[in-house]
């Protein structure tokens, strides 16, 4: 601590006379205030009495090589100088043009064309409109979509309408399209001796029998590949992925993939659909791209769908869709720094390797009697809590022992943001073993602390 003085409080109270935080119950701050950052470096924030924390979720999983990345501070301050923003409708910079080219060479063919936006929402509306009006274009009305149970895909009106997560949705349902729900693949409970690519597989048979009965009215299948973040990190096999697009093209359905919190590297290659082999019609990402910096996102399809909207003006087939940072100069140059990060060191390795090193860290979890379920996709680990692990009993999530784990961590200098009683760790690709069993540990210590009360 720098001084005596307890700056913290100061700026909690700045921050609660007027600042409505997102996804939060605000009376929640009565009891535990907003914690006020100062500064942010690799893994580590600072608050304001100069204690630091472990950035165990990446800042809602943005970062991806740690704050204040100097490859990309470098990019953002000569991009500053330059040019900030021009609107993308009717001109075009470098950045964008570059990011563009960048992301298709990367992106599994067919994929050729990027439309920007500016958060993972924004994507996702943006990929369920375009595939509507692919269709319409093509003389079909289609006006249903097809998602998983347990699935998010953001907080804007048509993103809920295709998720699924209760908390989020169940208010605003009478707003919402009518969207089918598949039951999904999530191998959380899964019978004794199923491997996670026999229960995904079978799994299938519900999204088959969902799209023989459903795809003439059907636009597109929206999915979130190998792992359902918001849905207390559930994670299923790449096998249902596969079977998926094997689907979709037979009911000549389009494919969406929502990789705005698992691509770049998340779950140890750069797109989770790689380790299907697949490719889908529209890609969504978002998050990482920028390394943690700037606000943007970004769909990716093929030049099939591009084409049914190329025509005279009059004939408003044009696909109207905009947003004011559409392609900003800034965000597109910080994810071009991002990229060639992974362009000069081997990340997925890095990734995979410290995947491995953040499980073996957390094996003293795997008998522990309150501890249901482990479970990893690269860089993703989740710690599922429950009352008693042969039955899968919950706890009651009125007890809040998440919030417990999180506040006990907090006294360890690490911040974890647990979803319920699923302890998760998404921390940045540059977090060092020492760093590893810091944040672990304190996940352990929290835990038997919350179940004990």
């Amino acid at each position: 601590m720098t001084d005596s003085i307890d700056h913290n409080t100061a700026w909690a109270q700045r921050d609660l006379d007027h600042v409505w935080h997102p996804c939060t119950q605000m009376k929640d701050h009565e009891a535990l205030p907003p914690l006020p950052i100062r500064s942010a470096q690799g893994v580590w924030l600072e608050d304001f009495n100069g204690r630091r924390y472990i950035d165990a979720v990446s800042s809602w999983w943005v970062n991806l090589f740690g704050h204040s990345n100097p490859v990309i501070t470098a990019a953002l301050k000569d991009q500053l100088d330059t040019l900030d923003h021009i609107m993308l409708a009717g001109m075009t910079h470098s950045p964008a043009v570059e990011l563009a080219e960048s992301l298709v060479r990367l992106a599994p063919e067919p994929l050729t064309r990027c439309f920007y936006a500016d958060n993972g929402s924004a994507a996702v509306e943006a990929a369920l409109k375009m595939s509507f009006h692919y269709w319409l274009n093509r003389g079909e009305t289609r006006p249903r979509f097809m998602s998983l149970s347990n699935s998010y895909h953001g907080e804007t009106l048509g993103a809920l309408a295709v998720g699924d997560v209760p908390l989020y949705k169940s208010t605003y349902g009478p707003l919402l399209l009518d969207n089918i729900v598949v039951p999904g693949p999530d191998c959380y409970g899964r019978p004794e001796g199923m491997s996670w690519r026999e229960h995904s597989e079978a799994a299938f048979a519900a999204m088959e029998t969902a799209l023989e009965q459903h795809a003439s009215e059907v636009s597109a299948v929206i999915v979130e590949p190998l792992v359902q973040c918001a849905g207390s990190m559930r994670m299923y096999d790449p096998i249902y992925l596969t079977r998926l697009r094997e689907a979709c093209n037979r009911h000549n359905v389009h494919l969406i993939a929502d990789e705005i919190a698992v691509g770049f590297g998340r779950t140890g290659t750069l797109f989770a659909c790689e380790q299907a082999g697949i490719a889908p019609d529209f890609l969504c990402l978002s998050k990482g791209i920028t390394g943690g910096t700037l606000p943007l996102s970004v769909v990716l399809t093929s030049d099939d769908i591009y084409q049914a909207f190329y025509d005279d003006y009059a004939k408003m087939r044009a696909f109207l869709h905009s947003h004011s940072y559409t392609g900003n100069a800034l965000a597109c140059r910080a994810a071009l720094a991002t990229l060639s990060i992974f362009e000069s060191r081997d990340v997925l390795t890095e990734v995979r390797a410290k995947g491995a090193a953040m499980e073996a860290a957390a094996a003293p979890l795997r008998d522990h009697p309150n501890v249901g379920d482990m479970r990893r996709h690269g860089m993703i680990m989740a710690i599922e809590l429950v009352r008693d692990r042969d039955s899968l009993e919950p706890f009651d999530w009125r007890e809040r022992r998440g919030r417990r784990i999180h506040r006990h961590a907090l006294t360890e200098g690490v911040l974890l943001r647990p979803l319920g009683d699923v302890v998760y760790f998404m921390p940045p690709f540059i977090i060092n073993d020492d760093e590893i069993e810091a944040m672990v540990g304190a996940a352990i210590r929290g835990i038997e602390l919350a179940v004990a009360g």
